[in-house]
């Protein structure tokens, strides 16, 4: 009955945005308000504690929003300045066939952006580049989406390892494991299924778009692109894999991507293994009404600059992404040093918010480059106006999705505090879905980590809310901790395909707002297949009765 009722608020967004197609902004209020009556009614919290995981969740989903707001100003600063148009000629002159150009920018480019910042970022970005290149906004939303799963576990410089890492010391002292090993060990059965899994994940998100959106509703164009996007899988896994069992979660996702971005690029332009007939969606007159944008993001304007000038912000960005980002160059503690602090919440012990602001991505490097660019750019004031106008209320709808959305899940994460002496929503659901399963658990351990990141947004926090509570089970039935971990850190990144806050953020930067659900039942199809692959390979490890790390 508690895992039920801790179930329905999470049940009632999953109807009413993939069943009934309802935007996030409508469906998410509606399932806030299901938690709080659950948590006041059942679980017995008072009032003022459930007011203040609300407003808790609102400061937190500003994290978010900055982001999402930097990422469209950035792209609206582009626009209007005429780099777009002069970035979308540079992707036509290496290949016009939009198969490849998904590969390059979906793919590749969102791949060493997660590696980098993470956080909803990748797909924010890449979204609308294809929006920009001429690709259905909807189109590029959902496949932006599918390709932003396998650079996950390591994404932020490998800060989903390390938020795993944070809640498994005590587990660890327990069983006098080496936290050390452990993290290396788990870096590297995270990477190795990922090879299989991310080599066919561009053919897997071509076969979606050339059936939905394709003229020919076939799979077919995507199997004539085969060859390349097997290459390109290749070209980013093989340096992947390598980078995690030689150095650990920071950059399998960065380095990898970037040395893979390189690879493919000049396989393009040479037409190395690029299909001969060039694939491009039907004419726009053709396209279903839901393909378009549904707020005004602006026109893509007359190509005026050089390749290397409109190409320059982003250059920017990814540069200050990597410096600020790697321990090493020293500046990563200095930003995140500097916070905006609130103790004690509404005078609850220990809700403490922190607004990391020079270290969020929105603001350095996202608005500080948009606002150098409107300089470099030579942008005359009423344009500079005209894109943080345009971003302003092209982020409405996303504010209310994600203050709804991350006020739920910190009244579900926090609820174990109570009246009425239960776990948390969070824990009561994990405990009932293992106690069910027993030595079937491992089919559902991704399961776990997928929800987790469905519900938070975040394959970090998915690991934090469920990296210990994965271990203990482990433990209790006996199966190797590492490989559920595994499944833990791999399926919280197979989560970001669909969950709530990437969806939203990448609807309101190609202009999709009301799409949500839409986007959601889609990438169900890619990420269902991506957990059956990971299944395979790992379930087979558990079958032969391996134990890489036996503790």
């Amino acid at each position: 009955m508690n895992a039920l009722l801790a179930f329905l608020p999470i049940v009632v967004t999953i109807v009413l945005m993939a069943g009934f197609n309802w935007g996030a902004k409508k469906a998410l209020p509606l399932s806030w308000g299901l938690a709080v009556l659950i948590a006041l009614v059942y679980w017995k919290i008072d009032i003022l504690s459930v007011t203040a995981y609300s407003f808790f969740g609102v400061l937190k989903a500003m994290d978010i929003l900055i982001i999402i707001f930097g990422a469209i100003l950035i792209l609206n600063t582009l626009k209007i300045s005429g780099a777009m148009a002069s970035i979308n000629n540079g992707f036509q002159g290496i290949t016009r066939d939009r198969r490849i150009q998904a590969i390059i920018i979906g793919y590749m480019f969102g791949a060493f952006i997660e590696g980098a910042a993470g956080f909803g970022t990748p797909a924010a970005l890449a979204g609308p580049l294809l929006v920009g290149l001429g690709f259905p906004p909807l189109a590029a939303a959902i496949v932006a989406l599918i390709f932003n799963s396998v650079p996950v576990p390591f994404g932020a410089v490998g800060t989903p390892i390390f938020g795993a890492m944070s809640t498994l010391e005590t587990n660890l002292q327990q069983v006098g494991a080496d936290p050390t090993v452990f993290q290396m060990m788990l870096t590297k059965w995270v990477a190795l299924p990922n090879v299989v899994a991310g080599t066919l994940l561009p053919l897997l998100g071509l076969m979606i778009m050339t059936q939905i959106f394709g003229k020919e509703k076939s799979i077919k164009p995507a199997l004539q692109a085969a060859p390349f996007a097997l290459f390109a899988g290749l070209a980013f896994m093989v340096p992947y894999a390598l980078i995690a069992v030689v150095f650990g979660p920071e950059l399998p996702s960065l380095v990898g991507s970037f040395i893979g971005l390189g690879i493919i690029i000049v396989a393009a332009k040479k037409g190395f293994l690029v299909p001969k007939k060039t694939w491009d969606f039907p004419h726009e007159s053709k396209w279903a009404k839901s393909w378009f944008s549904n707020t005004d993001t602006g026109t893509v304007g007359e190509a005026k600059m050089s390749l290397l000038r409109a190409w320059s912000p982003y250059l920017l960005i990814a540069v200050i992404l990597v410096v600020t980002r790697i321990p090493q160059f020293g500046l990563k503690g200095i930003l995140a040093a500097q916070t905006i602090q609130i103790n004690n919440l509404f005078g609850i012990d220990k809700l403490d918010y922190a607004l990391k602001w020079a270290y969020l991505p929105g603001t350095l490097p996202f608005i500080v480059v948009a606002l150098f660019t409107h300089v470099f750019h030579k942008m005359k004031m009423k344009e500079v106006k005209a894109a943080w106008k345009m971003t302003f209320n092209q982020i409405k709808g996303a504010a209310i999705a994600l203050f709804s959305g991350v006020a739920l899940v910190q009244i579900m994460l926090n609820s174990g505090t109570n009246g009425a002496g239960l776990e948390s929503m969070l824990t009561e659901m994990a405990r009932t879905t293992a106690s069910i399963s027993g030595h079937a658990y491992p089919v559902f351990a991704p399961l776990i980590a997928i929800l987790g990141a469905f519900m938070s947004g975040s394959a970090t926090v998915s690991n934090i809310l469920f990296a210990s509570f994965q271990f203990e089970t482990a433990t209790l039935l006996g199966i190797p901790q590492i490989l559920i971990l595994a499944m833990q850190g791999i399926g919280a990144g197979v989560g970001n395909m669909i969950c709530v806050n990437n969806v939203v953020a990448v609807s309101a930067t190609v202009g999709c707002i009301g799409s949500e659900g839409r986007i959601i039942r889609t990438n169900s199809v890619p990420s269902f297949a991506y957990y059956l692959i990971i299944l395979l390979i790992l379930g087979s490890v558990l079958f032969m009765g391996l134990n890489p790390l036996p503790l």
